[in-house]
């Protein structure tokens, strides 16, 4: 038996990426003030997610629904990526709280999510108190680029059943690492110190292990249900 996503054509995996970078490109785009986030969020990361799915659904109905399935399984492996992701830094967001910042020193990790939300709302980076919206659309907006990214990574490979998940964790990796040589820390006012490194890195590999491990089941299970589908009709 082929693999079920022999007919997915590197165009197809092309446009998928380009729709699913979308999210990531936003903060790119104001970094590098290309285009302010409030603006590409609106005109073009919500209309390219709009397409994604789209062209999801009609691939489902009239396709063989190998869009479909990569855009389902990347989205909730990444989704389930994100929150292992989170979940290993709440030590450290929470260290003083939980009482254990004699073991681990804190790091305020999740002070860019409310940014990302004022960015996204056009208001000032730096405020000296966010708005509820700020907040929703900020974790709404960090969640989103886990999705994504679980998007990505199954158009850049392929096949889940050809690759190791430990592809998954070079990816989620590299991408970090990518991010530390754009304006990240500086416009976050994150000093860039090696611990701040080794923490984010760590938790990027997290990431990319649960984004590998997770569709690499979900795919799977996908094929299963599928062959015996098409066994039954």
């Amino acid at each position: 038996m082929q693999p079920i996503e022999s007919n997915w054509s590197p165009r197809s995996r092309l446009v998928v990426f380009a729709l699913a970078f979308s999210s990531i490109a936003c903060l790119l785009a104001d970094f590098y003030q290309l285009c302010p986030m409030s603006t590409f969020t609106l005109f073009i990361f919500l209309p390219a997610l709009i397409a994604l799915g789209v062209v999801a659904v009609m691939d489902r109905r009239r396709g063989e629904g190998h869009v479909w399935r990569a855009v389902w399984v990347g989205m909730l492996g990444g989704l389930i990526a994100a929150v292992a992701y989170d979940v290993f830094r709440l030590p450290f967001v929470f260290a003083k709280d939980w009482g254990i910042d004699a073991l681990v020193k804190p790091m305020p990790l999740f002070k860019v999510f409310p940014r990302f939300g004022a960015m996204v709302l056009g208001e000032p980076i730096e405020q000296s108190h966010y708005s509820i919206a700020a907040q929703v659309i900020g974790w709404l907006y960090h969640f989103s680029n886990g999705a994504t990214f679980g998007v990505m990574y199954l158009a850049l490979i392929g096949d889940t059943r050809r690759r190791h998940w430990l592809w998954a964790v070079g990816f989620a990796v590299g991408l970090e690492l990518g991010m530390l040589f754009t304006p990240y820390t500086a416009v976050f006012n994150i000093p860039l110190t090696a611990r701040f490194v080794i923490v984010t890195v760590m938790a990027h590999g997290i990431f990319g292990a649960g984004l590998g491990l997770t569709v690499r089941g979900l795919a799977e299970r996908s094929v299963r249900n599928h062959v015996s589908s098409v066994a039954i009709t």
